[in-house]
């Protein structure tokens, strides 16, 4: 447990930013809407960018994230920028002293990470890996109806981007993004969040690229076996090959089904099906901010820990070396 004693001042906590994406202009915007809070400085790759954002938020444009971690004035640093840097950007903005929100994955690399969750406790600083899916409509949804469906024995989890022409951007690009299962962890924490720990993964990953180091596509498919006997099948693909755009989510269990197209939802049964209420995917950052800004204020529990994002990053490096060795990788789990 960290010390929060700082926030009990007259004053709001202080934030610097590292990014001047789309995830950091909604952080941006949470942060301006929250009194508790105060967006002080911002740095990102592009100067005449950062200018203009640091401007449009009433921030200080730094010129990097290494001065920025070590600004006094500065009590929360803020990661949302290219996957490669952020457990270099952590591991300073700890060292200086720093709370720490990051979206994943905290790291490329799993001794790192285990080195980082063990500094922000040595360091007596928040380090909370953002995994705003679990905030959204379709993984709440599941989880109120999975009792409804008995002993589920098979999930099926598609996300499926076709883009005409690819961007040439860091998403596309080997160094930058990681392995796709690894710069896209969602796709496994979704799973692991709502069934446990993971015996086994086989894993298959294509790229096509015209370039070293972008590519065009990707296609990642991973299978699964958990501990608890159930079967899992994850699709990740991106990109100029893919033709026809999908985002699906299935449970079959052995009473019942439930079966997300989009954010479509419906419970299936012996006979009927019925309708699932589905929540917004709008306002998760905020959310999510707000719920940082709780933590650090009042010391209310976050949705998850640092942990159980290093456990799915295990499990996505497992992946990453089935595809690699071209063998299936077994979990050891204590």
């Amino acid at each position: 447990m960290y010390s929060n004693s700082v926030f009990l001042q007259e004053r709001p906590v202080r934030v610097g930013l590292v990014g001047t994406g789309a995830a950091a202009k909604l952080r941006a915007e949470a942060f301006l809407q929250d009194e508790r809070s105060h967006l002080v400085a911002v740095t990102g790759n592009t100067p005449e960018k950062t200018e203009a954002f640091a401007r449009n938020y009433q921030a200080e444009m730094v010129d990097s994230w290494q001065h920025l971690v070590q600004q006094e004035d500065v009590d929360l640093v803020v990661i949302c920028h290219v996957n490669r840097d952020h457990g270099a950007v952590v591991r300073e903005a700890l060292k200086n002293g720093k709370h720490v929100v990051v979206e994943y994955p905290l790291s490329f690399d799993v001794v790192e990470a285990e080195e980082l969750i063990a500094l922000s406790k040595t360091q007596n600083r928040l380090l909370h890996v953002e995994h705003i899916e679990m905030l959204g409509g379709v993984h709440q949804a599941v989880k109120q109806h999975l009792p409804k469906i008995g002993q589920a024995f098979f999930v099926r989890y598609n996300t499926i981007k076709p883009e005409h022409p690819a961007p040439r951007k860091w998403t596309y690009n080997h160094e930058l993004f990681g392995f796709p299962l690894i710069g896209a962890l969602s796709r496994l924490h979704r799973l692991i969040d709502l069934f446990g720990e993971v015996l086994s993964v086989n894993c298959h990953n294509r790229f096509w690229a015209v370039e070293t180091d972008y590519y065009q596509s990707c296609f990642c498919e991973a299978q699964l076996s958990f501990t608890s006997g159930l079967f899992g099948h994850v699709i990740y693909g991106k990109g100029e090959t893919l033709w026809q755009s999908e985002r699906k989510f299935e449970v079959h269990g052995e009473n019942g089904g439930l079966l997300f197209n989009d954010d479509t939802g419906v419970l299936v049964q012996a006979g009927e099906r019925k309708p699932i209420e589905v929540g917004t995917r709008r306002g998760l950052f905020a959310k999510d901010t707000t719920m940082v800004l709780d933590r650090l204020f009042n010391g209310t529990p976050l949705y998850l820990t640092p942990e159980e994002s290093l456990y799915t990053l295990k499990v996505a490096d497992a992946a990453r070396r089935s595809t690699e060795e071209g063998t299936t990788q077994i979990i050891c789990n204590s």
